[in-house]
């Protein structure tokens, strides 16, 4: 199956704590598309309801819902507070993520065939890998949100990003926790992150996209 994005105004909302009380559930929801990531969790304050794709990293699958065949209610929950929106896998990115993302398709299609599971092309994520190494991004693997970013810059008109922070105080140099939603770490052996964030602020600077660091106001519409 394909996804393809032909709206104007496009909305990643990543996890980073820099959204904890940010109130920008309504700007967020005001989006023709919103784009979320890691199934995160929804609230209409701070990041909003609206979702229209979400990604599961295999790694979570791996961690969170190693059982699948005989706990799916879990996975089937979480899901389920997105309604129908599609689920996109990095199937081909590595080869246990192909496993890991069969089987949850597998597992997820009989009880909810109205939430489509997508696969990236590996094609598509070989020719994304290339073109961003090639211009000096150095990690082992570009990160979902960095991956989706460049798509939606493809495909849209307008891109706005909430919540790509990978570090641990915020502009007002307070600490903030790396989630807005729990207060697990990252790894940070697999992606570049912070190398990911310059080169988004570059973007940001080109007028490319728009990087929403700050809190929003409680009255946006």
């Amino acid at each position: 199956q394909s996804i393809t994005l032909t709206l104007s105004k496009v909305m990643n909302i990543f996890i980073g704590g820099i959204l904890k009380n940010s109130s920008c559930g309504r700007e967020i929801d005001s989006a023709d598309f919103v784009i979320r990531f890691n199934l995160a969790s929804i609230n209409d304050s701070d990041v909003g309801l609206k979702t229209d794709l979400v990604t599961i990293n295999p790694s979570q699958i791996q961690r969170e819902y190693k059982d699948l065949e005989k706990k799916l209610n879990p996975l089937v929950k979480r899901v389920s507070v997105y309604g129908n929106t599609s689920l996109i896998m990095p199937a081909f990115a590595y080869t246990f993520c192909t496993g890991l993302s069969i089987k949850t398709l597998k597992a997820l299609h009989p009880i909810r065939p109205q939430q489509p599971v997508v696969f990236f092309s590996p094609y598509y994520l070989q020719t994304l890998d290339h073109f961003w190494k090639g211009r000096g991004l150095k990690s082992i693997r570009l990160s979902t949100g960095f991956m989706l970013i460049s798509t939606a810059l493809e495909l849209c008109e307008n891109v706005h990003v909430y919540g790509f922070w990978p570090f641990d105080t915020d502009l007002q140099d307070n600490l903030v926790p790396y989630h807005y939603y729990d207060l697990r770490r990252p790894s940070k052996s697999m992606h570049k992150m912070p190398e990911e964030f310059v080169r988004l602020l570059q973007l940001h600077s080109q007028g490319a996209l728009t990087l929403h660091l700050q809190p929003c106001s409680s009255d946006a519409s």
